[in-house]
């Protein structure tokens, strides 16, 4: 009996300590209307990318690749959208689709906000949908490296194929770990 109670306790412990994180993560990101419900979007992020990308989404070696500084310029690139939600890690996530739009926005948020572009649309449910329906199994690494290459070009090659960062708008002012 007072191991099936100790279980007990332990499950509301991990549950209290899961809450207050997420609520933590939350409260130093301004979701800006972007995501519906932020704490949900906190504890998919513990529990589904985390232990790869790490807390701060700084990666981890020979494994998921760091997010801060990078994440947030795919945006700026021709098919870096689509990418995104297209990589295995994402698609293939037992996140519903509705959940997974709302943990894109957030990590968009929390770790990109300075490099989002002005005209930042949040990920919805349906371009989630059909966006994970195209995994990038095979492909991932290659159209990572595509992408990196056209934003290492230079500025003056670079400026026909990168999308316009100038001019934020109040919503790309999100603060957080990377923000402003």
């Amino acid at each position: 009996m007072s191991s099936t109670r100790n279980i007990a306790v332990i499950s509301v412990a991990i549950v209290v300590v899961f809450s207050l994180t997420a609520r933590a993560y939350t409260e130093e990101v301004n979701t800006a209307e972007l995501v519906n419900n932020p704490q949900k979007a906190a504890l998919n992020w513990m529990m589904n990318c985390q232990g790869c990308h790490g807390v701060d989404a700084e990666g981890s070696p020979n494994g998921a690749p760091p997010m801060p500084g990078v994440v947030g310029k795919f945006l700026q690139v021709d098919g870096g959208r689509e990418y995104l939600a297209r990589v295995p890690g994402v698609a293939i996530s037992p996140i519903p689709d509705d959940e997974l739009a709302d943990l894109l926005n957030w990590m968009l948020l929390r770790f990109a906000c300075d490099d989002l572009p002005a005209d930042f649309k949040s990920y919805g449910t349906a371009e989630i949908s059909a966006l994970r329906s195209d995994v990038l199994i095979t492909q991932a690494a290659s159209e990572r490296a595509r992408l990196l290459a056209i934003l290492s070009t230079p500025d003056a090659k670079r400026e026909a194929l990168v999308k316009n960062t100038n001019n934020k708008t109040p919503v790309q002012n999100c603060g957080g770990a990377h923000g402003s």
